[in-house]
């Protein structure tokens, strides 16, 4: 099923979170990487890392521009394109609506032109936002969604379930070769502090004694994967030999409620929190656990590192290389 895989492979995102760390698993596998992203939301300290890594070449580009000369002149050597190119945080995303929406569709169409001029494999990194609040649960890749189409959020939803459509119409004509990743919660190290993300602000706050701050009554529920098992899911999916017509959930099938999230964060803490609730964000969901049934069938995957193994990785990552600075721009 998985075929090995020597070649240049474009990264679009590639300083953000997770294409951050799939840079680097990438290179370790021996590609060679070409990175684009617009530094809106990634780390600086994420690009330093990876502009020491070997076979890893940086470009600042705007996925929603024409992609630049440094990209197209070597089409000929692009075997594989990544599209992990959008603010993935609510926060990020409903800064600039306009944008965001732009580059889940005209980002997506540029780098889908990318890899047909290429004869490129291409990857969307769609999320589980394409759900919306769900009424079925847990979720398979077979339920449609219930998405608002006109709130503060459809900007992110209807973006992806868009870079969908659009990637899946260049599947049906025969014009790329595709792979669809619904991405379910992730986090890990190399998280930015204030994206807005449950599990990097409950952390931050934490580190520092702040008000730990929680939106609605914490019953909702995540499912949460940690970076390196999301990291593997996406190039298992890119490297499969599936027809790529179908979107495949990535994501880690333990549901808990934020509040359990919370008990778990707080126990790691160096000092006593207080806990605020807040109101909950308009269409947050409610529920959230992906069916992985089909990344174990067709991939053999399913996530390995347990919660409180990641969250010990994570909290360490925040307070050894974040500090006092994470809490105070995580609120």
């Amino acid at each position: 099923m998985m075929a090995s895989y020597r070649g240049l492979a474009v990264v679009a995102g590639g300083a953000g979170f997770i294409g951050s760390h799939l840079c680097r698993a990438l290179v370790e596998r021996g590609h060679e990487i070409l990175c684009l992203d617009n530094l809106q939301t990634a780390r600086p300290s994420n690009l330093r890392l990876l502009e020491q890594l070997p076979r890893f070449t940086f470009v600042e580009a705007d996925v929603v521009n024409p992609l630049p000369e440094e990209v197209t002149r070597h089409s000929d050597q692009i075997t594989r394109v990544y599209n992990l190119a959008c603010a993935a945080s609510p926060p990020q995303y409903q800064a600039d609506p306009e944008h965001t929406m732009l580059t889940n569709v005209v980002g997506t169409h540029r780098l889908l032109r990318l890899a047909e001029q290429a004869g490129a494999r291409f990857l969307l990194t769609s999320t589980s936002e394409v759900y919306g609040d769900p009424e079925v649960h847990p979720q398979r890749e077979s339920y449609r969604g219930w998405v608002s189409c006109t709130g503060p959020r459809s900007c992110y939803d209807e973006g992806k379930r868009a870079a969908e459509a659009l990637t899946f119409d260049y599947a049906r004509l025969g014009r790329a070769e595709v792979r669809v990743a619904r991405i379910f919660n992730t986090y890990g190290p190399q998280m930015h502090p204030d994206d807005g993300r449950v599990v990097s602000n409950l952390i931050c706050q934490a580190l520092t004694g702040r008000d730990v701050t929680v939106h609605g009554d914490g019953t909702q529920t995540r499912s949460f994967c940690y970076v390196s098992d999301m990291v593997e899911g996406l190039i298992r999916l890119m490297e499969s030999d599936i027809d790529g017509l179908e979107p495949v959930n990535l994501g880690n099938p333990v549901e808990l409620t934020v509040n359990e999230l919370l008990e778990r964060v707080i126990a790691m803490a160096p000092n006593e929190a207080k806990i605020v609730y807040r109101p909950l964000p308009q269409d947050d969901p409610r529920r959230r656990r992906p069916d992985i049934g089909r990344a174990r069938a067709l991939l053999a995957w399913e996530p390995t590192v347990p919660l409180e193994e990641g969250l010990r990785e994570t909290f360490r990552w925040f307070a050894e290389e974040v500090g006092e600075t994470a809490g105070e721009t995580a609120i």
